[in-house]
């Protein structure tokens, strides 16, 4: 594998398991690595982040729940995808709502879907760090006025809602499209729905 291919992580505590989807995620053209104990990646990942993580939910010490939230707080940007052997509907739904998952897959995996998840994975992550890269040089006041753009409020309104004068918010707001890249309020709403 080159450099260029998407670094996937894969965390099983069956290693046989890890390293067969490892391998299969490699055929595919990922630059893929299997890790027994998710607290090893966790201690290598900041130096070496990956475009997606593919995590069992049921292991010993960290379940992939804690995994994906502690993973998270190192690199928002990273896809995450739970397999488990024991499904349930309540970890479905959390494993999208509260721990940011792109799937859901039941063991024994369909490859297919796997790939799929994956390949989705890479491109949200990729999307996802283009977006930060833009929004990294925005100040604190500067996002505030971001945030409350995007959800459709007025300069006026904003002016009020943050006890400023309408012409700060206005010298914010071209502030942030000149930081961003953006050509007006349409660009600004699609560079923040990667949130």
């Amino acid at each position: 594998m080159n450099a260029d291919d998407p670094k996937v992580y894969v965390v099983d505590d069956d290693a046989d398991l890890g390293a067969t989807v490892a391998r299969l995620l490699c055929r595919h053209g990922f630059s893929a690595q299997s890790f027994l104990d998710p607290v090893r990646l966790l201690d290598i990942y900041a130096p070496a982040p990956a475009a997606c993580v593919v995590t069992d939910v049921m292991m010993d010490d960290l379940d992939g729940f804690g995994f994906a939230d502690r993973v998270r707080v190192i690199d928002p940007a990273v896809a995450i995808i739970f397999m488990t052997a024991w499904p349930t509907t309540a970890n479905a739904v959390d494993s999208v709502r509260r721990h940011g998952g792109i799937d859901y897959l039941e063991k024994p995996l369909d490859e297919a879907r796997l790939l799929a998840a994956v390949s989705e994975g890479v491109d949200w992550s990729v999307r996802k760090r283009q977006q930060l890269a833009r929004t990294a040089t925005l100040s604190p006041r500067e996002r505030e006025v971001f945030d409350l753009l995007v959800q459709g409020h007025s300069n006026k309104v904003i002016a009020a809602m943050l006890e400023l004068s309408p012409k700060t918010v206005e010298d914010h707001r071209a502030s942030i499209i000149s930081k961003t890249g953006a050509n007006g309020l349409a660009q600004l709403i699609a560079l923040a729905s990667l949130d």
